[in-house]
């Protein structure tokens, strides 16, 4: 594009440089930079031009731009805003997309930017911002029309304005009247007032009263009747008569016309595809109600200002008053815009965009004008955050025909590609219990389980009253919470299902599952020790990636395999990983490119593989649809700049981060249609709206209003209790509204747990009990001991001894932030033994820590009593003992009751050269004598006895980790 810096205002120096507004009136035919304070604030007698720049995560910058025309203003000014406009995009680059906005129609995502209306002042540009003398009030009716964003039109104030199928405010001296249209919906009046807060905070002071006014209510109600007082009393209302603002804009089928010269002239065309647009040219594409102004990279400046005057001229005829003008430039075409065309490429080539902007920057540079916010801005870094809890309750199934195996807790990291999963997760949250009930799908699943797995995950949301959020996950696609919550996953071939062993022999299909004695091959993947992967992949060199770490074995011989791309902090998964798939072997080393023969011909020989990572989907900048599903179709409107007051109680939406989805369904959603939530986030996925190729495969969560989980919450500014409340969206919101703006006090009740899928709160057996995690990568995590259990057994456990479900203690930070590694060091055995030691003799308020959490209430109840004789204190202490003892040893078992043989130390030890068969391997403590505890815990024995039975049997606990 040829620029000259003649062309470009002076006024808009230094535009789009950040994320917000900026706005300009135009004067005298030239823009006029106004105050941050007049934001939102219009005259019917002006054109402004509104510059909305939006930040991503990419650390790239959008632009929209839009120019507003008062129905007063004059034909010069609009066509000076339209002019301006178009040198605004030049200033930003040529890449912004131009919006035109006439007063009364304006497009959805210009009304999201001053929520929740604007409301056009009578004046302009010569008494628009002079201060006057306040007057007295005056009385004025407004109608108010719109779902997810409001449109305010004042109308005459007489009784012929109102009508059975609008909402209408009446704004008095003393009180603001909302008068609910018989035919209007919930949604409708629960918007209408959010602008009665409006008027009442901007033009008020917030200081006046508010009334809710339903059409047909009878005169006995006062405010009834004191609304229809000012209107002469009550009458029925006349028969609404159509006029030009009441009619829909006529749509009708793409119609193509190339711009020369300053006139539209049509190109015949039996389908409408990318190839006909010249990047030489601009283009009007005329839909009736939206009508396109596409300019080609190579266009000039003259020619864009022609093809912006060309689509004026062609709305400015009788009817088109409703049609929007959208102008856009080649490369930096909107979703809608596709959407005309019968095909559009994915991709397309925006380096001429970024180049014709770089030479836009070098041009302005040269004259002098602040040109930093046509740079790029820096990359906004964030390393992936789960957003949940990962120290609650884990519960794994495998699904086999149409029943669930449940799997011990050793194993329920433990996934096969050829079998599908259901798990169900608890864990606190800020002020309740939440729960998420998911399905992994295996990529060789059978469609039986598949089927199986959707239906009984459902079901059990359905059991515990749709409280819990559902997900449902593809293997290769899963979510960040997903593995945050099962820590250490790995991914075995094959499947242990009767329909996955049914399957292949039907097909006459080798059996590859995984058995541990032959040939595997696992890629090691995740962000740290408690999110980290082994994936098994085929066992040929081909599967190798430089940018990975790899496990190899075949039978008693390991390898790990470090790619040349991989980090420390890789490495350090795969010693972890090692703890888990070969606990007990010795592995050899390779690094890239140093390769032993064996290596090699484990992997059937040495052939060229990837060098590349494979980059999966980040969480993009989030989009928020309301969903209309009907016949198994479904309809889907944008909502621009939402916010959590736009989720409606009554309907359905789905929030959409490329990554996931998610289908939040409000609680006075149709019941009978709740269970085709998931049934509409497929569709969603399906017809892939935003057009951004999004996998089919991709997570979907199933979010129910008022039990939210904080990984969803925090993509809004969220408050719990508005979900919380009670009544539909109008309801809430009138509540809101007449107690001044604010949220009641009262903070939701806790919800009582039913994580376990019943009402008690008793704990569930020590196989499928909660696990403890250290959030601090410098702690050693151990599954299903306390944390106070966990500190001391990092002191006690061989680092070069491997077990299968403690992976090595760490001795560094795998990512340091402020400590050094030689800063970290661990504490002597009998400090740890005495800190232990402590915690039991401490006072309840510090034993509270090793009572779980939805039992703290009992405890504090007994705490607050006056008077505790012995018999209370043994009391909590027996529950103490019953709580703590059964997270690490078996309920109710007493090792001194037991009659169990007493061996030597060195026979049950671990290392032992002639080691004792036939015990338990998981209580050896039991087999040691008094004097063996006494050596080990360096006790006196008297002090050793002086503990109560349940302190000793704590203490003994600790031998079991020698």
């Amino acid at each position: 594009m040829s620029i000259s810096i003649r062309d470009l205002d002076p006024a808009f120096k230094g535009a789009g440089q950040k994320a917000g507004l900026e706005i300009w009136r135009i004067e005298n035919f030239n823009p006029v930079l106004i105050p941050q304070s007049s934001y939102g604030k219009f005259f019917t007698g002006d054109s402004y031009v509104i510059l909305k720049t939006t930040g991503t995560k990419s650390g790239a910058l959008l632009h929209d731009i839009h120019y507003w025309l008062g129905k007063k203003t004059s034909q010069d000014e609009a066509g000076a805003a339209a002019i301006k406009t178009v040198e605004l995009d030049a200033v930003l680059g040529g890449r912004a997309v131009q919006y035109r906005e006439v007063q009364g129609h304006e497009t959805e995502k210009f009304l999201s930017y001053f929520k929740p209306c604007i409301i056009p002042q009578e004046g302009g540009a010569a008494s628009g911002f002079k201060h006057v003398e306040a007057e007295e009030h005056k009385t004025r009716l407004y109608v108010c029309r719109g779902k997810h964003v409001v449109h305010v039109k004042e109308v005459p104030f007489a009784r012929s304005s109102l009508s059975h199928d609008d909402i209408f405010i009446l704004d008095t001296d003393s009180k603001i009247f909302q008068f609910n249209g018989s035919n209007s919906s919930i949604q409708e009046r629960a918007k209408a007032l959010e602008v009665v807060q409006y008027i009442k905070d901007t033009y008020h002071d917030g200081k006046c009263d508010i009334a809710a006014v339903e059409d047909g209510r009878l005169m006995s109600d006062s405010e009834t009747g004191e609304f229809w007082g000012f209107f002469g009393g009550f009458a029925p209302l006349p028969r609404k008569t159509v006029n030009d603002d009441d009619k829909l804009a006529d749509s009708h089928p793409p119609r193509l016309l190339c711009v020369e010269k300053g006139k539209a002239e049509p190109i015949e065309t039996s389908s409408l595809t990318r190839e006909l647009l010249d990047t030489n040219k601009c283009y009007i594409i005329d839909c009736g109600l939206e009508v396109f102004a596409w300019m080609g990279r190579k266009s000039s400046l003259d020619e864009r200002k022609s093809a912006s005057g060309a689509a004026d001229e062609l709305v400015g005829g009788t009817g088109r008053s409703k049609s929007y003008i959208i102008r856009l430039i080649e490369g930096f075409e909107t979703v809608m815009f596709k959407s005309k065309f019968d095909s559009w490429p994915h991709t397309t080539n925006v380096a001429q965009a970024e180049d014709g902007r770089g030479k836009v920057a070098a041009l302005l540079k040269r004259q002098g004008l602040d040109v930093k916010g046509l740079l790029k801005t820096d990359t906004v870094k964030e390393e992936p955050q789960a957003y949940i809890d990962c120290t609650g309750h884990l519960q794994v199934w495998r699904v086999s025909g149409q029943e669930k195996v449940l799997l011990p807790a050793h194993d329920q990291s433990k996934f096969y590609s050829g079998d599908c999963y259901i798990f169900q997760y608890s864990y606190p949250g800020d002020d309740k219990e939440e729960h998420l009930i998911g399905t992994w799908i295996g990529n060789n699943s059978v469609e039986e389980d598949r089927a199986s797995a959707l239906s009984m995950a459902g079901k059990m949301v359905e059991s515990m009253k749709f409280i819990p959020s559902l997900a449902r996950i593809y293997e290769g696609s899963e979510p960040i919470q997903f593995h945050s919550i099962l820590q250490s996953f790995i991914v075995y071939k094959g499947g242990l299902s009767d329909g996955y062993k049914n399957y292949i022999a039907e097909k006459n299909i080798p059996d590859d599952t995984y058995s541990g004695e032959g040939v595997a091959l696992f890629r090691i993947q995740g962000f740290g020790p408690e999110n980290m992967q082994a994936v098994q992949t085929d066992p040929v060199a081909s599967s190798l990636n430089s940018a990975y770490c790899y496990i190899l074995h075949d039978g008693p011989t390991v390898f790990s395999w470090s790619g040349s791309f991989t980090t420390a902090d890789d490495q350090e998964l795969v010693d972890r990983m090692l703890d888990l798939i070969k606990p007990d072997l010795q592995c050899k080393l390779q690094k890239e490119n140093a390769e032993s023969e064996k290596f090699w011909e484990i992997l059937g020989g040495k052939t060229e593989y990837p060098t590349q990572k494979i980059v999966r989907d980040a969480e993009n900048d989030p989009h928020l649809f309301s969903c209309n599903f009907s016949k198994g179709e479904i309809k889907v409107k944008e909502i621009y700049n939402f916010s959590q007051d736009d989720l409606m109680t009554e309907d359905i939406f789905i929030l959409d981060i490329h990554s996931a989805i998610f289908v939040w369904v409000g609680q006075k959603f149709d019941p009978k249609s709740r269970l085709q939530a998931l049934t509409i986030g497929e569709k969603f996925l399906e017809h892939d709206f935003l057009l951004e190729k999004v996998s089919r495969v991709a997570p979907i969560y199933i979010v129910m209003e008022g039990s939210e989980p904080p990984f969803f919450t925090h993509f809004f500014k969220w408050e719990s209790a508005k979900s919380a409340m009670l009544g539909n969206s109008f309801q809430r919101k009138l509540t809101i509204v007449k107690s001044g703006g604010t949220l009641p006090l009262d903070k939701p009740k806790r919800r009582a747990s039913v994580a376990y899928g019943g009402r008690s709160n008793s704990l569930p057996e020590k196989s499928q009990r909660s696990r403890s995690m250290s959030v601090s990568p410098d702690r050693v995590r151990v599954r299903g001991r306390s944390p106070a259990f966990t500190a001391l057994a990092a002191n006690f456990e061989n680092p070069k001894d491997r077990n299968l479900s403690t992976p090595p203690p760490m001795i560094r930070k795998l990512y340091p932030k402020s400590m050094s590694p030689d800063s970290i060091k661990l504490a002597p055995k009998a400090a740890a033994i005495a800190q232990l030691t402590s915690t039991f003799e401490q006072p309840p308020s510090a034993r509270d820590t090793l009572i779980p959490r939805s039992l703290r209430a009992s405890s504090d109840a007994s705490k607050s009593s006056p008077n505790k004789n012995e018999q209370d204190e043994d009391s909590m202490n027996s529950r103490i003992e019953s709580f703590t003892i059964q997270e690490d040893v078996k309920e109710g078992e007493s090792e001194d009751d037991e009659g169990l043989p007493v061996y030597p130390h060195d026979r049950v030890n671990t290392a032992s050269e002639d080691p004792v068969t036939d015990i338990d391997v998981t209580r050896r403590e039991a087999y040691l004598s008094v004097s063996e505890f006494k050596e080990k815990l360096g006790m006196a024995k008297n002090e050793f006895y002086k503990l109560p039975k349940w302190k000793q049997n704590k203490l003994k606990m600790a031998v079991q980790l020698f």
